[in-house]
Order: C-alpha cells, then structure tokens, then sequence
C-alpha cells in the first residue's frame, strides 16, 4: 500500500469587528435580525450608489497582518471579482487581487509541544456576500451581511495532517483576537474555513490536483472534513483513479461526507479588474509601524514567557495565553501573590464555576482584587483553604462582595488560639480511643480521625497546621 503525504493548505476567513459595514454606514452586527433588515443601497448594489471604505476596517486588517508576521504594503487596491450568484447584489465582490494589503507572513503552532512554522501567503480585504438558506424546493435569501468587512488568510501549503489544520486555525483565532481585529465568534459565523486537501507519495515534491471544501463553520468540522477528504483521495489513488483536476466539493456536517459541487475556478474565471469607484490604499512607513507598536504580546510570547517567569507547565500556560483576557486577569493577580495559588483560585475554582454559570472571565462576579485579597487572607491564617476555596466563594460568586467583609459577616475567621485549639484536641484524643491506641502502634493514618474530629468541633475554622502539631505533641 503507498505511503502517502497529505498537502493541506486554508483560508481562513474572518469577520472584522467594526461598528459599521466594509463600504456602507450600516450596522455590522447582524446576529439575531430579522431578515433584510440591517441593509442599505449601497449593500444592495443599487444603480448609481458609490461605497466608500470604512478606515477603521484597513486598520484592523493591518494590525492583523501584522500580527500575523506578514508585510503591510504601502500601496494596494481593491478589485472586482466577478460572478453571479444570488447573494451577491453587486454581481461582483470587492476583494483584492494582485496587489493586497499584505503578503507573506507566518504563524508558529504548537505540535505535541513542538512549534510548526505555517507560513502564510497574504491577508487581502474583502466585503461578505448575503446569506442563502435552501428550504425544499426554495431558496431563502438574506442581504443583512453582504457588505460585511473580513479578512481573508491564506495559507501557504504547510499542514500536514486535520490535526495540523485545527491547530493553526485556532492559533490564529487567538491572534486575531488578541489585536482586536475579529472577534472570531464561530456561533454567529464570524469565522469560516475553506480547506485544500491533496495527497501525493512520500517523497514526491510535485503538488498534484486539489479538492476545496467550502464554507466549513467549526473547528470540529474543518477536522472531520480534512480526514474525510483525505481517506477518499486514498482510497481514488488506490482504485487508480486520483483526482485530475481540482475540484470544489461541500461537506455534509450531518452524513460527515464531502460531495464534489463543482470544476474548481480559477482567476481567469473570475475576471478580475481594479475597482473604479475605490482609489488605492496608501499607507505611509510612519503608520504602518505605529500600528505595529501597537500590538500587543501575543499568544505564544506569552505562552513562553508563563512557563520562563511563572513555572506553569505547558498546559496551564496554555490556558491562560489562549484568552487575552483571562491572561490578564491572572497576571493582575499573580503581581501580588504567586502563580501557585493564583492557579489554583484562577484555573481550577474560578473557571470551573464560570463555565457552569455558562459565563467568560469578562463577565466574573469576583474581581482579581477579591483574588488577591483572598489569597492573602489564606495565607495570612485568617481563614483555612478549605473554608477559601468552598463557603467563602460561594458566597462571593454569590454576592461580589469583598472576601474579609463575608468573613467578618459570617465569622468564618480561623481559630489560631493555642489553648482553645489545645482544649479541642484533647477532647478529640478523649472521644476517640481506638484511633488514639493505633497511632500508639505506629498507625499513622489514624491521625487523620483526630485531625477530622477537631475540625468538625471547630466547624471548619480551627487552623489545620496548629491542630496537627498540638495533637503530635499530646500524643507522641
């Protein structure tokens, strides 16, 4: 059987996070309204009107670019791409062809803890075409998005495997969230994939016939359709049939099949032509590097740096340098405590009940300097860990109230004094004489049921350290 190397190439495309559409003054959030509601002539393509490029939109794409390590152009334009279809009011797409906003970047990923260099053949502009909802029969069309302002990536041939192809895709939403210049909410379809899948013998360097899966809307598609794809390339190759030509094909989330849809096009099929209603973009040195001084770690740097400064493993660095903002709550904290006990409040309380309230760390009822409070409460003695990580922030998801205000409230202040604790202990060594006889036979274990008694007596708030040490003492 042949060894064969899977070719994968993406585009990546995402909608950039602007108040207004690409080339008109209309809303650009269109999640949620009702149908050809949210549009304009000039989103219809009507006879006479002339769109005019959102500068914030540039901008966005720039810093994307950027971010994304490629070169932003001083000069570029936008073009017309050609077709017909019933999305498309226009009966053309403003994109950019041949001279685009930028070109040749890269993006590391991280392989089973290996980084991957993927690099990336441009980030050009374009506006989005309406939506097409097929019922039966008919076919429903919906115009709120055309105009829409998103950020095409294309990749260079780099990803070898749906694994791969998932990674840089996630690798990439993170960045373009972290510059601010998508929100990249696959829910509400601001992130879309298309995939090139082909397939060749090791060792070969030729790039045979290619299939395109179109409008893939989920990571966990985008996978399912790469292993689909790839099988059936290798099973065509083996029956002596491969692909001869490239083609473009759909996948069927629900049957988790692709289906070929048509001869793939080329750029001649498109005629493509510079717009005349839009003049070139022009972009001086000066504000291309002050968008560049403008972006901020990104999520890698700040993957690195975790491990480096915090001692987190790779996996607790990766969770933080995911979300830009869950990053900078744990920093906020970790400035004034430790990575320790900031990760064990952050990662595994905090998180844990946000994602049970279905809530994002933006949308926390305990603040970072409730965190840190906290924390220091703990180790202060104040309260015990245990009291810290249940009660007590029960009580300040609950209420957002500071945390030593809900200790005075409730009086859940640890008990440190050495008699009282002292009294407590030896009730405990007088109630239980059989766990004080097996600690005399070197049952270490049992002082576990001494320790548990005290602590039930003092309802959770005698401090642990104190009780363990005064029993050693009474006993051995």
């Amino acid at each position: 059987m042949t060894d064969f190397e899977v070719i994968i190439g993406l585009e990546i495309h995402a909608q950039m996070s602007t108040k207004v559409k690409l080339f008109a003054p209309v809303n650009n959030d269109s999640f949620g309204k009702e149908a050809n509601t949210n549009v304009s002539e000039i989103c219809m393509g009507l006879p006479g009107v002339l769109p005019v490029p959102n500068i914030l939109a540039i901008e966005k794409g720039a810093k994307a670019a950027l971010a994304l390590n490629c070169t932003v152009a001083n000069y570029s334009k936008f073009d017309r791409k050609n077709y017909f279809y019933p999305d498309l009011p226009f009966g053309y797409q403003i994109t950019q062809f041949d001279e685009p906003i930028s070109l040749e970047g890269y993006v590391d990923i991280l392989i089973d803890g290996e980084r991957k260099r993927i690099g990336i053949t441009r980030l050009h502009l374009e506006n989005d075409a309406g939506k097409l909802t097929h019922t039966g029969n008919d076919t429903l069309l919906d115009y709120n998005r055309a105009g829409t302002p998103l950020m095409e990536i294309v990749s260079d041939p780099d990803l070898r495997s749906s694994k791969e192809a998932r990674e840089y895709a996630e690798t990439v939403q993170k960045i373009l969230r972290y510059v601010g210049s998508s929100d990249c909410d696959m829910e509400k379809g601001m992130m879309r994939f298309d995939a090139s899948v082909s397939i060749r013998p090791r060792g070969e360097e030729n790039l045979n016939p290619r299939a395109e899966i179109k409008n893939l809307n989920s990571f966990r598609a985008l996978e399912s359709a790469i292993e689909y794809e790839i099988k059936r390339q290798k099973k065509l190759w083996e029956a002596g049939e491969p692909l001869t030509a490239e083609e473009t094909v759909g996948w069927d989330d629900e049957k988790q099949v692709t289906r070929r849809l048509r001869a793939k096009e080329s750029a001649a099929d498109y005629r493509y032509f510079p717009e005349p209603d839009i003049p070139p973009i022009v972009l001086t040195d000066e504000q291309i590097q002050k968008w560049k001084d403008e972006i901020p770690e990104l999520p890698m740097q700040k993957y690195e740096r975790f491990i480096a400064d915090f001692s987190l493993n790779e996996m607790e660095a990766r969770f933080y340098s995911e979300d830009i903002k869950l990053a900078d709550f744990f920093e906020e904290v970790v400035k004034e405590t430790n990575a320790k006990s900031a990760n064990s409040f952050i990662g595994t309380i905090l998180i844990k009940r946000l994602r049970d309230a279905g809530k994002s760390i933006t949308e926390s009822p305990v603040s970072a300097k409730q965190i840190i409070e906290l924390i220091k409460l703990v180790e202060a003695g104040t309260i015990s860990n245990n009291i810290a990580k249940s009660d007590l922030f029960d009580e300040m998801m609950n209420s957002s109230k500071d945390p030593k205000a809900i200790v005075e409230e409730k009086g859940w202040a640890q008990v440190s004094d050495e008699s009282a604790i002292e009294d407590l202990c030896k009730k405990a060594i007088e109630a239980n004489p059989s766990a004080v006889a097996d600690i005399a036979a070197g049952k270490g274990k049992a002082m576990g049921s001494l320790v548990g008694f005290v602590m039930k007596e003092s309802k959770g708030q005698a401090n642990p350290k104190m009780v363990n040490d005064i029993l050693q003492k009474l006993l051995l």
